[in-house]
Order: structure tokens, then C-alpha cells, then sequence
């Protein structure tokens, strides 16, 4: 069965697109599936962080130098989703509960980073017309391996996240959870809607510190099909949070992920207790 593809399009610049990707195809893996997340930034190339070791081939080089390589060839295991790897946590379940590195969450699923890491002339050939007809047919590729498939696609403005964002089954706006940020998700939605596109929810994502009430923030935007996802720690090695803990993002991921996908999770989260309830 063809999976769902799903397209996550920043609003703006350092939306925070790449980790609430790897966030939602986390979620996803905990609920059972196997997830690929596709990396359509090929400027930013933010996803190759969260891949440990070696990347070679990566992207970019299927849709170029290798496009007869199967995409498993570009596959590679996020770092932090397996049962031996070492995960920083932060005193969530699956950490070891002082801060100190631990043993991975036991997820169900799994999930592959399929990321762009490459020098800069690759880059300029990844990003042509032709090779974003060849990302879109990688991303259909993608969606008959996996259960689901999330594309971390920069703001529409390349080839590539065109592609990304029209040729997916859904696509969602990440923005910042600011005035700012909902101001840049109409923008993107008129963009999207410019090549043929739409756009199927929005995720507000809050910034560290925030506190969801302060500066420019708008905690009360009201908006129909907003989801809003609270700061977590923003470092690369303290990902994915979604995948171990049951705190209030995990909660606000899971709601994201169904908002985004269409679809309900079976994750189950454990009822506060009396003590929890009034504890800060």
C-alpha cells in the first residue's frame, strides 16, 4: 500500500522545519511505522546532522552523479531512534534519567534519514529543474518502502522545494510561533498556491525561552488548523524528544503528527496523577 507523503515547508528561515521533522517521523516509528525523512533544504543541509558517522552516498548525488541507485543507497538510521545508539536525554524516559547519555527509546518503527550532504557544485546541479522531477520520483520511491514519508523542505523558493511541496500527498507550513511567523505562513501559502499547490494545516513551533508569552509571540492566534508545538531543547543531540518522553511535547507532537498526516495514532499516554497535576 502506497504510503503518505507529507511535505513540511518552513514559513521562514530557522522555523524549525528539520527538527519537527525528525520529531514527527519519531512519533511515527513509536506508534509502529517505518518512517523516511527526505531532505529537500539542499542549501542547509540541516538534516545530515542528525545522521551519526559517514554519509556517502547522500541525495543529492542519486539525483545526480548516481540517479540508478536505489534510495536504500542514501538510507541511513537517525541517530537516536535505535536501541544501541547513545542518546542524550534529559531526564525524559529512555534517558537514564540524570541527564547522562542512555540507551535509545525502544521505538516500535524505525526511521531513516535520507539527507543532503554534499559540496557546493553537487548542490548547484541538485537543484535544477530536471533533478527535482527525479526528487519527486525518489519521494514516490520513498513511499512504497516506508509507512510514511516526511519531506523537510526549505521556504518555497528552489526547484527542489517545489517539488517537494506539490508533488507530496499533504503539505503543512511550519512557522514560528510568532506575529511574525503567521504573517510569513500566509505569505507561503499564496506562494504555494502559485504553483499549483495548497497548503493542509500549519504547526506553530515556540522558540526556547519563549515561554509561549513573551515578545512577539502570539499564544492566542485562534487560527483553524494550527497546531502549536512548545520549545523543547533545541540541540541536535537531544533528539528526537518525542520518541521517549510523555511531557507535553511529546503530547503536542502526537497531535501534530495527527493534524499533519490525517491520520490517529494508537501512542498512549499515561494519566497525570494527583501529585503531577499540582506539581510545576
Amino acid at each position: 500500500m502506497q504510503a503518505t507523503t507529507l511535505a513540511l515547508v518552513g514559513a521562514t528561515g530557522g522555523a524549525g522545519t528539520t527538527r519537527t521533522a525528525v520529531e514527527l517521523a519519531a512519533m511515527g516509528a513509536r506508534d509502529g511505522d517505518d518512517v523516511a525523512v527526505v531532505d529537500a533544504a539542499f542549501t542547509t543541509q540541516g538534516l545530515s546532522e542528525y545522521v551519526a558517522g559517514r554519509i556517502d552516498p547522500d541525495l543529492t548525488a542519486l539525483l545526480t552523479d548516481d540517479p540508478d541507485a536505489a534510495l536504500s543507497a542514501a538510507a541511513y538510521p537517525l541517530a537516536g531512534t535505535g536501541g544501541d545508539a547513545e542518546w542524550s536525554g534529559s531526564g525524559t524516559a529512555g534517558s537514564r534519567g540524570d541527564g547522562s547519555e542512555g540507551d535509545a527509546p525502544d521505538l516500535s518503527g524505525r526511521v531513516d534519514a535520507i539527507p543532503a550532504r554534499s559540496p557546493f557544485e553537487r548542490v548547484a546541479r541538485a537543484k535544477t529543474a530536471e533533478a527535482a522531477r527525479k526528487l519527486e520520483r525518489r519521494i514516490d520511491e520513498a513511499a512504497t518502502t516506508y509507512d510514511a514519508v516526511v519531506v523537510d523542505a526549505a521556504p518555497v523558493g528552489s526547484n527542489e522545494a517545489v517539488a517537494a511541496a506539490t508533488s507530496v500527498d499533504r503539505a503543512v507550513a511550519v512557522r514560528p510561533a510568532t506575529a511574525h511567523g503567521r504573517d510569513a505562513a500566509q505569505r507561503l501559502r499564496g506562494r504555494i498556491a502559485d504553483v499549483g499547490g495548497s497548503l493542509d494545516a500549519t504547526l506553530a513551533v515556540e522558540r526556547p525561552g519563549s515561554g509561549g508569552d513573551g515578545g512577539d509571540d502570539d499564544p492566542d492566534d485562534g487560527d483553524a488548523g494550527v497546531v502549536r508545538v512548545p520549545a523543547t531543547d533545541p540541540a541536535v543531540g537531544a533528539a528526537p524528544t518525542a520518541a521517549g518522553e510523555d511531557g507535553a511535547y511529546a503530547r503536542a507532537m502526537a497531535a501534530a503528527y495527527e493534524t499533519a498526516f490525517d491520520a490517529s495514532l494508537g501512542v498512549e499516554f499515561p494519566e497525570k496523577g494527583l501529585i503531577d497535576r499540582f506539581t510545576p
